[in-house]
């Protein structure tokens, strides 16, 4: 069964059109023309396709996404409403513009790295990140997974604040592999049961030391499948330390680690810095972080669209949302700011159940 699909564009794409030569003689000026036409409307046609890297998946018929506004200073704006955004749909397949400010609500998934190194510093962050979770709206919804060669899933979807705390006790993992992108996968799935609410921000927090080597999943795979459910990740590399170029370096994270965040329309974090490797309190407090998350999603947006009944005729359509002030900007996922983004929608058609006779 295929999803219905809606597909973002972030820049019009333009092909420069071939230098043709040909002898006319004039028996075939007009057939010449025509060639020509021809194949300058399919290169046209084939230029405006969105690659599949420019296609983000939903499967509702309201399509929402978290944005960022900024001003021409860089920025973040505040104090936006829905009349600083236009909707233009020449094809009238939305029904209206939906619009939601700040994170009044938000479902968020602590994913805790369970290997021996990180225990301690974890376990003394429990307070700061659950007063993160705690300062949002009493709607909103706390769930723990914890991994090494495995995640699994400590405390469910609840608006249970102490169970969550408990799961940041644990003893240290056993084994010395770690799946960084399975738990990642986890996280993201971990939303399946939910109803979808729009107005309500998913938010992934992953605290590791960013390193991988167990993990049988891809990180574009939970990257796409985080876009596709508006899951937002925020990871912390908490760093280990090695010696390079004759003195200690952070260790690099598993590639894919820092594009989690940055593609989902989150953030990436480092806990402290090379500088810091022979204090190692410089490196254990995380409370400036997350307080960095609670103000990053509080001056993000929501914006999108309802998309009508007619859009479903498996064709694409083109929609834009602008922003109808001069000098701003905002960025959806990892699409970079522009003042106009572009989205391609196409719906495959219902199907309609015939009542037995």
């Amino acid at each position: 069964m295929l999803l219905p699909s809606v597909a973002l564009k972030t820049q019009l794409f333009t092909a420069s059109a071939p230098r043709l030569i040909w002898r006319v003689t004039p028996a075939e000026p007009i057939f010449k023309l025509l060639l020509f036409l021809l194949v300058f409307c399919q290169m046209g046609a084939r230029a405006q396709e969105p690659s599949n890297d420019d296609v983000v998946r939903v499967s509702t018929d309201l399509s929402v996404f978290p944005i960022r506004v900024t001003d021409k200073h860089r920025h973040a704006v505040a104090g936006l409403t829905a009349s600083d955004f236009q909707l233009e749909d020449a094809d009238r397949v939305t029904t209206s513009l939906y619009f939601a400010a700040g994170a009044d609500r938000v479902a968020i998934v602590f994913a805790l790295d369970q290997s021996g190194s990180l225990r301690e510093i974890i376990s003394q962050q429990r307070d700061a990140a659950l007063a993160l979770f705690e300062r949002f709206g009493k709607a909103s919804r706390v769930a723990v997974i914890r991994f090494a060669e495995r995640p699994r899933t400590i405390v469910s979807f609840a608006n249970d604040s102490e169970a969550a705390r408990a799961a940041f006790n644990f003893s240290p993992a056993t084994n010395s592999h770690t799946a960084i992108f399975d738990a990642a996968a986890a996280a993201v799935h971990s939303f399946d049961d939910a109803v979808r609410d729009p107005a309500e921000r998913r938010i992934v927090i992953l605290i590791s030391d960013g390193l991988d080597n167990a993990s049988t999943t891809k990180p574009s795979s939970v990257i796409a499948d985080a876009q596709s459910k508006n899951v937002s990740f925020y990871t912390i590399q908490i760093p280990l330390f090695e010696p390079r170029n004759g003195r200690l370096e952070v260790r690099r994270p598993a590639s894919g680690f820092r594009e989690l965040a940055e593609k989902t329309g989150g953030k990436y974090f480092l806990v402290g810095d090379s500088r810091a490797a022979l204090e190692p309190a410089k490196n254990r407090d995380l409370e400036p972080i997350f307080r960095a998350i609670e103000e990053d999603l509080k001056s993000q947006y929501v914006i999108g669209f309802y998309v009508a009944e007619s859009a479903h005729d498996g064709r694409p359509h083109g929609v834009s949302i602008s922003m109808a002030r001069p000098g701003l900007a905002f960025s959806v996922a990892q699409y970079g700011n522009a003042r106009t983004h572009h989205f391609s929608v196409r719906l495959d058609p219902r199907t309609t159940l015939k009542s037995p006779e």
